[in-house]
């Protein structure tokens, strides 16, 4: 199952992402997951780690079920700023784009880690 899959399963993000569009979230993510501003994976899972959420991005890294980010928690770790500059740039409401970053942001840690652990490169 693809991480773009998952959205089918629930209707609000559902709705957020035909508006986001299916052109669009792989930038946003490629922005948020890219070597930009926050770094690239391994530095935004090390912010999470260090905003007290090692608990998820252990769940999303490993084998079993991924425990939920919220859409808050999320915006504190990437700054208030980031996720308005992005909504902004992409003409996304803030809050679709935090509640559908907060989903997919445990996808994309998971599906980069098949093996239980992140690439270096990453």
């Amino acid at each position: 199952m693809g991480i773009l899959d998952s959205l089918e399963n629930s209707p609000a993000l559902k709705s957020a992402f035909s508006q986001l569009g299916a052109a669009v979230l792989p930038v946003v993510m490629s922005e948020v997951l890219g070597t930009g501003s926050q770094g690239g994976l391994n530095a935004i899972v090390a912010k999470l780690q260090q905003a007290g959420l090692g608990d998820q991005v252990k769940s999303w890294i490993g084998t079993g079920a991924n425990l939920p980010i919220t859409a808050d928690q999320l915006r504190q770790v990437l700054g208030n700023d980031t996720v308005k500059q992005l909504a902004a740039k992409y003409g996304i409401p803030v809050d679709q784009l935090s509640e559908i970053l907060a989903h997919q942001l445990p996808l994309a840690v998971d599906h980069a880690s098949p093996d239980g652990k992140l690439p270096h490169t990453a």
